[in-house]
């Protein structure tokens, strides 16, 4: 084993891991990248990630010029153009990460970046709607794969007290493309909303080349589990989770659409809940399950699991409600209604950037816990202030914005840095289990703020009223979660980390805890 680097040791405040099953060889490795290299590898993974996010929301905004170029089709048949990359990048995040930790994260990596130029390729090409909805569907296969890996590979090149920074740049760059989503479909929708897809080899490219010159060679997906053995496939397991995610998802996205008590809606959303519970069972009983039920033996990795499904589900209502109010009660366009919004992601951006900072003088607990109530008090602030006609915008909305980017600039890095915790083996899919979450909490959020209003395309100030009180008590869970966490004491003099492999079954951590 390599010695460790002189900024390796672990002092400072970290997720509680004590109450594990046993010590596993975690992915906080010692032999972190000096400086500019571990920032170089963490530019390349945000690249994908920034990749993944822009063509998600860039693409809503286009959607009225792609129907305008494919007149024929119907609503229904455009909205796959959308929903097939949502639906195919939620179901299989968590078997993409399974699959970058058998094969190597460097080697899926650079297989999903490649498919995923190849794919904004066909899509920019696309000479008909089956076309581009197939291309979509590839580029939600390489997004899968693209989103997981690229935290997997960023987490182990730093050091664990150097990782709240991480995740907060990696936070950041979400953000920005979360910000400038919106501003750049519109800009090249206008042109042509090909360009959408078009610019995206570029990017690939350069990204695809720095991946092959920065990214190690040899990784954490490379290490043989805990007793020795071989790594099994698990081609039933993998089907269900595809099938049960799959289904929850589809049921999620298309109910606006299909109608909350339509059969079609009701038998997906069944087929998921049986699905899920079949999938469950047979996790439980394989002996190397796609799902390691042992992942959730760490109560930080679970903690930030299921306050990420709370998170985003206030998320995904929040911003959904926030539209609504701009474009409906207050007759704002949506030009206008995109620049109202632009407090929150720049605070996100902001805040994300100092996150490491500010998670070392706090510790990961108080973080997150003071991120989700944040979160939980915009809302509140909306509920309490804002009124029906726009007018004082800037005393009534926009607190509340920065409240609830204050909030997410906070949380989120504190939650995904958990995947950290995890088996160096486990990491990418630790991390598609993570983002599983980030994404089936938006698509509840939306369908649940779409069930509270009733289904109104325009709803009123009273229905979006309530969605706030939902959107509050769904982020105060989130905090719940973040409370979770215990905050680890700075290591004292002779006491080292355990490395990979080492005290493997002792049942117990060298570094004490609160």
């Amino acid at each position: 084993m390599p010695a460790p680097a002189p900024d390796a040791p672990d002092t400072a405040p970290g997720p509680d891991t004590s109450d594990t099953a046993d010590t596993p060889d975690t992915a906080d490795t010692p032999d972190a990248p000096p400086g500019r290299r571990r920032w170089l590898i963490l530019a390349v993974a945000s690249a994908a990630q920034f990749l993944a996010v822009l063509d998600m929301i860039a693409v809503n905004i286009a959607f009225p010029a792609i129907g305008a170029d494919f007149r024929s089709a119907s609503t229904a048949d455009l909205s796959w153009v959308l929903n097939a990359y949502t639906i195919v990048l939620a179901a299989l995040l968590v078997p993409a990460g399974r699959l970058a930790d058998a094969i190597g994260g460097r080697r899926s990596f650079l297989t999903g970046i490649a498919l995923f130029g190849l794919a904004s390729l066909a899509c920019g090409a696309a000479p008909g709607l089956g076309t581009l909805i197939a291309a979509r569907v590839v580029q939600g296969v390489a997004a899968a794969v693209l989103v997981p890996t690229s935290l997997s590979l960023a987490l182990p090149a730093f050091p664990p007290r150097e990782r709240a920074t991480a995740v907060g740049v990696w936070t950041a760059v979400s953000a920005v493309a979360a910000s400038s989503g919106p501003v750049a479909g519109g800009l090249l929708a206008a042109s042509d909303w090909r360009w959408i897809f078009l610019i995206n080899p570029p990017v690939v490219l350069l990204a695809w080349v720095a991946g092959l010159r920065l990214l190690p060679r040899t990784g954490p997906a490379r290490t043989e589990p805990v007793r020795g053995e071989r790594r099994r496939l698990d081609p039933l397991g993998t089907l269900l989770v595809l099938l049960g995610t799959g289904s929850l998802t589809t049921a999620c996205v298309e109910a606006a659409d299909w109608g909350h008590g339509a059969p079609a809606t009701l038998g997906f959303l069944a087929a998921g809940l049986v699905v899920g519970v079949l999938a469950v069972a047979h996790v439980r009983r394989h002996p190397d399950p796609v799902v390691d039920p042992a992942l959730f033996r760490t109560r930080a990795f679970t903690a930030a699991a299921l306050g990420l499904l709370s998170y985003f589900l206030a998320y995904g209502s929040a911003l959904l409600a926030a539209t609504l109010l701009f474009t409906g009660v207050w007759g704002w366009s949506p030009a206008g209604a995109g620049l109202a919004v632009t407090p929150w992601p720049l605070t996100v951006l902001v805040v994300s950037m100092l996150s490491g900072r500010i998670v070392r003088a706090l510790g990961e607990r108080t973080a997150a816990i003071v991120g989700g109530l944040c979160f939980a008090a915009g809302p509140l602030w909306w509920l309490l202030l804002a009124g029906g006609d726009g007018a004082h915008y800037a005393v009534e909305f926009m607190p509340g914005l920065v409240l609830t980017g204050l909030g997410a600039g906070l949380y989120q890095p504190v939650m995904f840095a958990a995947a950290g915790l995890l088996p160096a083996r486990q990491l990418s899919l630790g991390s598609g289990v993570l983002m599983m979450s980030r994404q089936g909490g938006s698509a509840l959020g939306v369908a649940a703020l779409v069930v509270i209003t009733g289904g109104a395309a325009r709803p009123g100030l009273d229905a979006l009223r309530a969605g706030w009180v939902c959107t509050a008590l769904t982020a105060a869970l989130a905090a719940l979660a973040g409370a979770a966490l215990r905050t680890r004491v700075r290591a004292e003099p002779g006491e080292t980390r355990t490395g990979p492999g080492e005290n493997r079954g002792s049942g117990t951590d060298p570094i004490r805890h609160h």
